[in-house]
């Protein structure tokens, strides 16, 4: 069965399936992602991997997507819960006609989900200048905080945490340089270099977080677009694809939420959020490992923004060089506040 559907995808293709998904359903705004296009209805929001391959993921295989797309189910379902409501197989039949959800040949699979108000998104809430109150962000807080404390039951992979920082800064230091071309005013390798001797500097302090168990197995990439302001809010979008990726200092991913808030003009949400986790007995970092952090994810930012230019047809290309320059900028104002150390 699993040959004949691999042998029935094949002579579908990624057009044909998008065609049938914005006909079956109708007056949906379909929304393309680096990994997935997303089909947002009145009511519901089905997303479809996209068939490629990255050096941290592959979804060329039919079975590799049903996978991947169980897994966000499951993951997200521990921080969004009712908001994933399951994988919706897209089958064909022998004359061609594609359908959802029924019997037939599965020829790909789909994540479905509840929508959620879009103008409550705390992306939207400060791109459009609506109001965010304190209430807000502590509910948002106290929903992480009891994440967290569940996450602390199991320590897996000790010792990834650090190794995959520093895979990663090298990676930044590498592709950075590859992709200088694309930035306007050239490229401080200073800076990008100090990305991975902060990591190293702070190495022992990161070690001592791990064996605390401050690094868990968090979101992964916890950014304003992934919180709603729902009652109680909603956090969606956990990273699916790499539990390298969700290995995180629980301070490291707050943060993180924090300098993208900052980004949108809105500092103190960061700053609330990182003094409730350490009210509610989370460890604070040294200020320094703190700021390598920041830098650290400044320059991972900076790098993914520019990888965008390496596929074989990049989206809205222009918007990439500039977004890889201010996540530059910014690393660049981290390192001075603190030095350099």
């Amino acid at each position: 069965m699993a040959e004949k559907g691999a042998q029935r995808e094949a002579d579908v293709s990624l057009a044909q399936k998008l065609a049938f998904l914005a006909q079956a359903l109708p007056g949906a705004r379909r929304i393309e992602t680096h990994t997935a296009y997303v089909f947002v209805a009145p009511d519901r929001v089905l997303k479809l991997k996209k068939p490629i391959c990255f050096d941290y993921l592959d979804y060329r295989d039919l079975t590799a997507r049903e996978h991947v797309c169980r897994e966000e189910i499951r993951l997200n379902r521990q921080l969004a819960g009712e908001m994933y409501l399951g994988v919706v197989p897209l089958v064909c039949d022998e004359a061609g006609r594609m359908a959802l959800g029924t019997p037939g040949m599965v020829i790909d699979w789909l994540v479905e989900m509840r929508r959620l108000p879009t103008e409550r998104l705390l992306e939207t809430c400060l791109r459009s200048g609506k109001s965010v109150t304190p209430a807000e962000i502590s509910a948002v807080a106290d929903r992480l905080v009891t994440f967290y404390r569940d996450r602390q039951a199991d320590r897996p992979n000790p010792g990834l945490y650090l190794r995959h920082l520093r895979c990663e800064s090298a990676v930044n230091i590498r592709n950075l340089n590859d992709m200088r071309a694309h930035l306007r005013n050239g490229l401080d390798g200073a800076i990008v270099d100090a990305g991975a001797a902060l990591i190293d500097h702070h190495a022992p302090e990161i070690s001592a977080r791990d064996r605390m168990r401050l690094v868990i197995e968090g979101h992964g990439d916890l950014r304003p677009e992934h919180v709603c302001l729902t009652t109680p809010p909603t956090i969606f979008d956990r990273l699916e694809f790499s539990v390298e990726m969700r290995m995180i200092d629980v301070f490291d991913e707050v943060n993180y939420l924090g300098l993208e808030c900052a980004v949108l003009g809105a500092q103190w949400i960061g700053v609330q959020i990182l003094a409730a986790i350490t009210a509610a007995g989370f460890s604070a970092p040294s200020p320094g490992l703190l700021r390598a952090y920041g830098v650290f994810r400044c320059l991972t930012r900076a790098r993914l923004s520019l990888d965008h230019l390496r596929d074989a047809v990049p989206r809205t290309p222009e918007k990439w060089p500039l977004q890889a320059r201010s996540y530059l900028m910014r690393a660049a104002v981290l390192l001075a506040a603190g030095g350099g150390g």
